[in-house]
């Protein structure tokens, strides 16, 4: 596999290799339970693992409002948090504002900083010097309940 990297995503394309071809089966592929349990070797996943890049930084915490839902977060979603990693424009961030913590996506231009909420019913933020504001860390995963 090649890797590829646009932005933040990772891109696998499979190597090309001459004279090879790929099979196709036209009798449909089950997206049920394919074999019985005991085919499955146990394996164990560690979410410290997956999501973590930097422990001592890294920090959890729960969603409380609506104003993130056009980004993909809801109410009660746990979200993992990077305090080392620098705030960039476009970044979401969670950011303690006047004596509270929220979550918004940064915006950055001119040298001035908006906190933009991802649903239409909640303003957006306009960051001045009479703010008491602290970007807290910068949010890199969401774990959902289903």
């Amino acid at each position: 596999m090649i890797a590829h990297k646009s932005g933040s995503l990772t891109f696998f394309t499979p190597e090309a290799v001459d004279g090879a071809s790929a099979h196709f089966f036209d009798a449909g592929i089950s997206a049920g339970f394919p074999s019985p349990a005991e085919d499955f070797k146990e394996q164990r996943l560690s979410l410290d693992e997956e999501l973590v890049k930097n422990k001592e930084a890294t920090f959890y915490a729960k969603v409380s409002g609506q104003s993130m839902i056009g980004a993909g977060l809801d109410d009660n979603d746990l979200l993992v948090i990077d305090r080392s990693l620098e705030p960039t424009n476009n970044k979401i961030a969670v950011c303690f504002l006047d004596g509270e913590f929220t979550v918004k996506r940064l915006r950055v231009s001119n040298g001035e900083v908006w906190l933009q909420p991802e649903n239409p019913d909640y303003p957006i933020i306009h960051i001045t010097e009479e703010n008491n504001f602290l970007i807290w860390g910068i949010v890199t995963n969401v774990i959902k309940k289903v």
